[in-house]
């Protein structure tokens, strides 16, 4: 561990606390990639990732025992006894005052004079550390930590709040800037602009969501950036599809047409998750922008790319393009076009593929549905429906998107129903 860092009292606070996720990310911060800290305490990279975004902690005296001896933490600052490797720190820091090379040459011949005792092997770890520490930070492991961070957010909210994901997707985001900005060779630099577009994409996502359009719209111009430098077509794609559904559920489906229509483009004729969400998305723009037999096309075009998509496109993430998120559009677009029939198909479907902590989707699913029976001619129903959808929300969740689709449904009512009591109960509720 660096020693300034051991003088820093935040740094010092989270260890007497043994509040390892503070430990880590001043660590990582300080130049000392997950992977070097998995490898020094006998640790799951992965589990090192973990515990620096908070989402498990350490709590056994072993682990805390490993992670002393492995970062060279005296035992003090961690309730510990001091360690085995302690009585030998004296070895680190001769040069440090300016010693003659020779006396640490002499230091190590004695601390290795009866063999590799644990001390000795202290000593010769405390010598490699010294170099380590002052050589550039590992690219190609943070670039690894990195790319596991961005496929475990592609999971979605797994019931988090999202406000929760977006600061843990930020803070992780920020960490690419100090490999983006040496000189990296050609495919290291392609792999971090792609891991930066799909984190800035994903964060662009959840504040579409949040209904922070325009700081969206930033977030997603950053990330086509990052994709366009990347060389990955289909990411970029992704990314202008994705974007699209700012401007489709804000009220500008000409905008969104515009821009899925570019996605389509980018993305080319296969079958990919990229190409098949663009035309989902182009369906649903021009269903609300009252181009029914380009909707209906585009519907036809997305079914036939999802018939083919590869089975390692279609799974359950906002990376890619599964079977639920291909009925969640589907859902949106034959609820616009009036097609209710096909509609409720779509949303049984949807729903049953859901998982229960899919608390946005699920929500949005049951506006759809309300706003079929508005469709059918139930308009007390359908704002019963729509009520007990956005009652059954943590509050915040009961903003954004989930708002403005359900205030879409209140603006399609006529307003001489305004008057009538389960109309007034959703104005009620939107108003909250």
């Amino acid at each position: 561990m660096p020693r300034h860092l051991l003088a820093d009292p935040v740094f010092v606070r989270a260890l007497r606390e043994r509040d390892f996720t503070t430990v880590f990310a001043i660590a990582h911060d300080a130049g000392i990639s997950f992977n070097r800290i998995a490898e020094a305490c006998a640790l799951k990279a992965e589990r090192v990732s973990q515990i620096a975004r908070g989402t498990t902690s350490v709590t056994a005296l072993t682990t805390v025992e490993r992670i002393a001896g492995g970062l060279r933490i005296p035992g003090a600052l961690l309730g510990l006894a001091a360690q085995p490797w302690e009585n030998t720190a004296v070895l680190s820091t001769e040069s440090d005052h300016g010693e003659d090379p020779m006396k640490r040459r002499n230091l190590l011949r004695g601390a290795l004079a009866a063999g590799l005792t644990a001390p000795a092997l202290a000593a010769l770890t405390a010598a490699r550390t010294d170099v380590d520490q002052a050589l550039s930070p590992g690219a190609l492991e943070d670039l690894a930590d990195l790319e596991a961070a961005a496929e475990s957010y592609g999971y979605g909210y797994h019931g988090q709040q999202p406000t929760r994901v977006l600061a843990d997707l930020v803070t992780d985001f920020t960490t690419l800037r100090p490999l983006l900005t040496v000189p990296q060779p050609a495919p290291v630099r392609a792999r971090l602009c792609r891991t930066a577009g799909q984190m800035a994409g994903m964060t662009a996502i959840v504040l579409h969501d949040l209904g922070s359009r325009r700081e969206s719209r930033a977030w997603f111009n950053t990330a086509a950036r990052a994709a366009a430098e990347s060389g990955d077509d289909q990411l970029h794609a992704w990314v202008l599809a994705r974007e699209a559904m700012v401007p489709l559920n804000y009220g500008a489906p000409k905008a969104a047409a515009s821009l899925a229509e570019r996605a389509r483009h980018v993305a080319g004729h296969r079958p990919t998750a990229a190409a098949t969400l663009a035309a989902a998305v182009a369906a649903r723009a021009y269903a609300l922008n009252h181009q029914s037999e380009q909707a209906r096309a585009a519907l036809e075009a997305a079914d036939a790319l999802m018939d083919r998509l590869p089975e390692s496109e279609r799974s359950d993430t906002w990376l890619t393009y599964g079977e639920q998120k291909h009925h969640v559009h589907l859902s949106h677009a034959f609820t616009t076009l009036g097609d209710t029939r096909l509609a409720h198909v779509s949303q049984e479907r949807a729903l049953e593929l859901s998982a229960p902590t899919s608390t946005m989707t699920r929500t949005l699913l049951n506006i759809d549905t309300a706003t079929c029976s508005h469709h059918d001619g139930d308009t007390e129903q359908a704002c019963r429906r729509a009520v007990t959808a956005l009652t059954a929300l943590p509050d915040d969740y009961r903003t954004g998107l989930v708002r403005r689709r359900a205030l879409d449904l209140y603006e399609a009512i006529p307003t001489q129903h305004h008057h009538e009591r389960a109309v007034q109960e959703l104005r009620n509720v939107l108003a909250a």
